[in-house]
């Protein structure tokens, strides 16, 4: 693991995806709730860099495929020699392909799902075979309006999408009695680089369908996670929690 990692922290914490946009700010979140955060990316070197350098030994920045089983494992084997547990897992990495469903290829298809989906199960199973030794964990899949209600152009990504909430409410029943909790977090059209890649006059469109007007912020999703790994939600598992500003009401 990098040198960053602090040698005694309180809590582990595991952000795929944490070097920018939603995940970055969930890291933020953790390292104020106190956690000492492992962070992973795969290619934005540069964000990875600037995290090292302002969080310093509060965390530990890791490039990872999660696409990728022997990555992923690699990953925990360092956690677990390191820290001996790991306390909070959140699901975030995510990319999008995006093209109409005739025009998709298999590649396009395959990507989409290996990052997305199959990631959140390798992390995942690496992370409830390590909370169930300690019978405590808490477990947050980054999931997306898309996958409850689809998306023009987004079949790729509002499949990997939905398959994660089959997920988190089948391992939240597996994992109920073994005092782990698993939630998502579904947000809408949050203001990252993503939505930021939108042309403008569709942005302007999507803005006002939205209730209340406006994009969400990276932080106010962040919060959301931060209240699902806390002691306050002990009694919260298997659910979606929207945050979307009223796009999505179910």
């Amino acid at each position: 693991m990098s040198e960053t990692s602090a040698e005694n922290p309180q809590s582990i914490a595991v952000v795929t995806g944490g070097t920018r946009g939603i995940g970055r700010a969930i890291v933020d979140e953790l390292v104020e709730q106190d956690y000492h955060v492992v962070v992973t990316y795969r290619s934005s070197e540069k964000s990875a860099q600037d995290l090292r350098d302002l969080l310093k030994n509060k965390v530990t920045v890791k490039r990872t495929d999660v696409s990728k089983q022997n990555e992923v494992d690699e990953l925990f084997d360092a956690i677990e020699q390191k820290y001996g547990r790991v306390d909070v897992l959140v699901n975030n990495a995510g990319i999008t392909q995006d093209r109409s469903f005739i025009k998709m290829d298999s590649s396009d298809w395959k990507h989409v799902i290996d990052v997305n989906l199959n990631g959140a199960f390798y992390c995942s199973k690496r992370a409830i075979n390590a909370m169930q030794k300690q019978n405590s964990g808490r477990i947050v899949n980054i999931s997306s309006i898309v996958g409850q209600q689809g998306n023009f152009g987004q079949a790729n990504y509002a499949a990997s999408k939905a398959g994660v909430l089959g997920l988190t409410k089948t391992l939240a029943l597996e994992n109920a009695r073994k005092g782990i909790t698993i939630n998502a977090v579904c947000p809408g059209f949050i203001a990252t680089d993503m939505v930021g890649a939108i042309p403008e006059e569709v942005k302007e469109k999507i803005q006002n369908g939205i209730p209340m007007r406006r994009f969400g912020e990276a932080k106010e999703v962040a919060k959301a996670v931060g209240f699902l790994v806390s002691k306050d939600s002990a009694y919260i598992t298997g659910q979606e929690l929207n945050i979307n500003g009223g796009l999505l009401t179910h």
